[in-house]
């Protein structure tokens, strides 16, 4: 088994009550409680079943669990999908991680754009977009949806935590895949917020709690909306923002939305 520095879970069995609410929370089945001569406790059944994504932590009382940096065995989603079948868990094995997740990227994470590209330059307008959308793309009689989108960029990796539109703004930080899935984006979720887009899966979100965390501190914020899709490696996004709060230590209306890969909102 390869092994490689990556992202990982880690139990502080000195926390650890074994009362077992991260075991579901798991979807790859990483997790269990084994008694111990100090009682029951939570641990990683192996390394290799663990993404290293988080969805777990929300759900321990204590703060046992943490997301660290260290060497282990690459995460194996064939050997996943296996380890489910075998404890009676195959119906989560869809929506379990179906492809070893990015944890390992070359790049430097840089404060500043390095390129001045002018399609990465913060601005805004306002109001909604009043382009007129073409007569083929008016279906069935329907009136053509303008859209909210009224700052640029959207992706979190190119905001500037310093762009004026942030200030006292509602910010919406959303999953790639949800604008897609959910048909009324832009009226239910985008209206009268500035957005921030990322993958939680794909994407590496160390230096996304760190922009968030200062994003958070220093705009005045007045609300985060988060939305996510329901499979189990979309969770971590709210980790992501969660982790950032805590640290930023500024008390910020939260609201959270997950959307299911129907295109409904299963909660909210």
């Amino acid at each position: 088994m390869k092994r490689a520095k990556r992202k990982i879970i880690t139990i502080d069995e000195h926390l650890c009550n074994g009362c077992g609410q991260c075991v579901p929370s798991c979807h790859e089945g990483a997790l269990a409680v084994v008694d111990t001569p100090d009682g029951p406790k939570a641990r990683l059944v192996k390394e290799s079943y663990c993404d290293g994504l988080g969805a777990c932590l929300g759900e321990c009382p204590t703060g046992a669990l943490k997301i660290v940096e260290a060497e282990a065995d690459a995460f194996d989603a064939d050997a996943v999908h296996r380890h489910l079948a075998n404890i009676g868990r195959a119906d989560e094995a869809g929506g379990a991680v179906q492809r070893n997740p990015v944890h390992e990227h070359e790049t430097d994470s840089a404060e500043t754009l390095p390129c001045g590209c002018p399609g990465t330059m913060a601005r805004s307008w306002g109001g909604a977009s009043h382009a007129p959308v073409h007569a083929e793309e008016n279906h069935d009689g329907m009136k053509p949806v303008s859209s909210e989108l009224h700052t640029w960029p959207i992706q979190l990796a190119l905001l500037n935590p310093a762009a004026p539109y942030l200030q006292r703004a509602d910010l919406l930080i959303a999953a790639d895949c949800t604008a897609f899935a959910f048909g009324n984006f832009h009226r239910e979720f985008l209206r009268d917020k500035v957005p921030a887009i990322l993958c939680p899966k794909l994407d590496e979100t160390d230096a996304y709690v760190e922009k968030l965390e200062r994003i958070f501190r220093e705009a005045s914020i007045r609300s985060v909306t988060v939305v996510h899709m329901e499979v189990p490696c979309c969770f971590g996004l709210r980790e992501i923002v969660r982790t950032a709060l805590k640290s930023s230590r500024k008390n910020i209306p939260y609201c959270e939305v997950v959307v299911g890969i129907d295109g409904t909102i299963k909660e909210s």
